[in-house]
């Protein structure tokens, strides 16, 4: 059975839109700069990756004044937050529920060693959503965290709201927003400091 049937329903798009949610992805971290799988891993940006963030902040600043802006509790997403918050004049929600996926025993090796078998991913779509790393999530148990998430803060407010989370989280966000399955994802490169706008209803119905 899909596991679309067992995540919280999809937010109506387009046809009149009045909200919009912005993703964004966190700036290049030192293990970023690396070549390090980072999983749950807790490095925190480089400089590129502040300077990354502070441009993703003056961006979005010119283009929206949102209720809310939630982070990951990992220090990369929480680093690059930091000048978002202060461009918008927000506090930032802390919601671990946004982390990165767990990539378990694979994470700090060397990102080319990751293959398939362990990641579930392959020639950039999920080859088997199943799949996991010892110790870590797979794409599906990965997909049923963030969707469970995000449809809860979306249900919580009624303006546009900004996610400063990490590239797993924005594939899946994506997705699930499009009615895709986790076995039926494509796994797209995801730059630091990306800025991903989606277009939301606040009402059930267009007028």
């Amino acid at each position: 059975m899909s596991v679309l049937a067992s995540v919280p329903a999809v937010p109506e798009q387009g046809c009149g839109f009045d909200r919009r949610l912005w993703l964004v992805r966190h700036g290049e971290s030192t293990w970023n700069a690396a070549g390090l799988v980072q999983g749950q891993r807790d490095p925190g940006l480089s400089p590129a990756g502040r300077e990354q963030a502070a441009r993703c902040a003056t961006l979005l600043a010119a283009q929206t004044r949102p209720e809310v802006l939630y982070s990951s509790d990992l220090r990369r997403a929480v680093e690059t937050a930091a000048p978002i918050a202060e461009a918008l004049g927000l506090p930032i929600c802390i919601e671990p529920r946004l982390r990165e996926r767990s990539l378990g025993d694979a994470e700090g090796i060397a990102s080319a060693l990751l293959g398939p078998r362990c990641s579930g991913v392959e020639r950039a779509r999920v080859a088997d959503a199943d799949a996991a790393p010892e110790g870590g999530e797979s794409v599906r148990q990965l997909y049923g965290r963030v969707a469970a998430c995000v449809a809860q803060i979306l249900a919580a407010h009624r303006g546009d709201v900004v996610l400063v989370c990490h590239g797993g989280v924005v594939r899946v966000v994506l997705a699930w927003l499009d009615g895709i399955a986790p076995e039926d994802m494509t796994w797209p490169v995801i730059e630091n400091a990306l800025l991903i706008q989606r277009d939301l209803r606040r009402t059930p119905a267009c007028a």
